[in-house]
């Protein structure tokens, strides 16, 4: 005889107030982002989200990014800025412009909403950006991933807090099923939009939800738990690294690293993680390095080896009893020419800009062979800039039409007067980033 399952119950506000307060800290009079796309899960999310900022005296504003795939979705879009409107709750609308790839359209997509989502934070200062991910969701990240024979790093599935440069991404209903979502809408009697994408088998995730590979009850409660096993071992992964990079690399403002070989004697998961990250950081790679050749570079660093090694858009080579990181020029950005009042990441790990009160534009680059030797030419007498020789090529210099104008980390300056472009490492890979958080 079948038993029916009892009806879900809707997600409360106290649930949601006590997932936040899990997650993190927040401002006196909290403002809050919410990715909000119009389906049940997101819509759940506002509804709760606002509630508890307006109990705070804060605010949200529900962000909709539209990707106009589909005709439809303006439309989609109109209903529910309605149906937030009559809640009194903000709302904004992102497009995303331009030209669609014609392959891999759900990670472009993905990778354009985060942006794009990301810049209205920035722009509004607005550090917490919530999205709707739930239990399920966990699940089906999981399965994807063990398919594709992820590390186990990838099998633990999304972390509940996420850092980016301009805002962290907070998630608070990754413990919650998606059908208590679905019954908070209905004591609310609001309806939701369903978009047909998300069960088109022309795509994985889509396909794990159409096929039902997704198990229920007893069966995902083991799966979830064996997952957030996962996570917690990979938050103790994390911390041991970054305990390993503390005691054993120093980055140079310059961009380039200096890494005591000990690294390579602690547990090979551990130190081949940290060559990864010093490889993504100084390298500004946007994937990360294969694993057989981060255990090369392990091995190399390990038996003391005096030859140069090339990995990653880096160069090490031995100094003294020390490994210096080093740009990989072959591989490095081109010069940029700066125009007065111009702001842009160079090279994906430096942040220029040219005040507006410059006399002119300058450019900037790597200082190079080239570089070095007019360097010489113009200071013959010897200088003791405090930097080993090696790192002279791979440092950022300015030039104007007459020559060099500055090596802001050598100290030379042509003239005391010039107004030099302000330059700071920031770079897409941070050596160490927030740890993974398990809920």
């Amino acid at each position: 005889m079948l038993i029916a399952r009892p009806p879900a119950k809707p997600f409360t506000l106290a649930e949601f107030t006590a997932a936040l307060t899990t997650l993190a800290c927040f401002e006196t009079r909290p403002f809050l982002a919410v990715a909000v796309s119009g389906g049940a899960d997101s819509l759940s999310l506002a509804i709760l989200a606002h509630r508890w900022a307006r109990e705070r005296h804060g605010e949200i504003c529900a962000l909709t990014v539209d990707h106009r795939l589909r005709p439809e979705s303006s439309t989609e879009i109109r209903l529910l800025h309605s149906w937030l409107s009559t809640r009194a709750v903000r709302h904004e609308v992102l497009d995303w412009l331009g030209d669609k790839p014609a392959t891999n359209i759900q990670l472009a997509a993905r990778e354009a909403r985060y942006a794009l989502l990301a810049e209205w934070c920035r722009k509004h200062g607005c550090l917490h950006l919530l999205t709707a991910h739930n239990l399920e969701d966990q699940a089906e990240t999981h399965l994807i991933r063990r398919r594709a024979h992820s590390g186990v790093d990838g099998l633990a599935g999304m972390p509940a807090i996420r850092e980016l440069p301009d805002c962290r991404i907070l998630r608070p209903l990754l413990g919650v099923e998606k059908a208590r979502l679905v019954a908070l809408l209905n004591t609310e009697r609001q309806p939701f939009i369903t978009d047909p994408s998300n069960y088109d088998p022309a795509f994985e995730r889509s396909r794990l939800r159409v096929t039902g590979v997704v198990p229920g009850g007893a069966d995902l409660v083991a799966l979830l738990r064996g997952i957030r096993k996962l996570g917690h071992e990979r938050a103790t992964r994390e911390r041991e690294c970054d305990r390993l990079l503390a005691q054993t690399v120093v980055l140079h403002p310059a961009g380039f690293g200096l890494l005591d070989p000990k690294l390579a004697l602690a547990p090979p998961d551990i130190s081949e993680r940290a060559l990864r990250a010093i490889v993504a950081t100084c390298g500004g790679r946007f994937y990360p390095t294969r694993r057989e050749r981060i255990a090369r570079l392990r091995c190399m660093v390990a038996a003391g080896d005096r030859r140069g090694h090339t990995l990653g858009g880096c160069h090490f080579v031995r100094w003294r009893n020390h490994i210096l990181v080093l740009r990989e020029l072959a591989s490095a950005a081109r010069p940029v020419r700066l125009t007065r009042g111009v702001s842009r990441l160079w090279d994906r790990r430096f942040n220029i800009s040219l005040p507006a009160t410059a006399n002119e534009a300058v450019t900037i680059g790597y200082l190079g062979p080239s570089g070095v030797i007019e360097l010489n030419r113009l200071h013959p007498e010897p200088h003791n800039y405090g930097l080993p020789r090696l790192v002279y090529p791979i440092l950022p210099a300015v030039w104007d039409a007459k020559g060099i104008v500055a090596v802001p980390h050598l100290g030379y300056r042509r003239n005391a007067d010039t107004l030099l472009p302000e330059l700071g490492l920031h770079p897409i890979n941070p050596l160490t980033r927030a740890g993974f958080t398990v809920v």
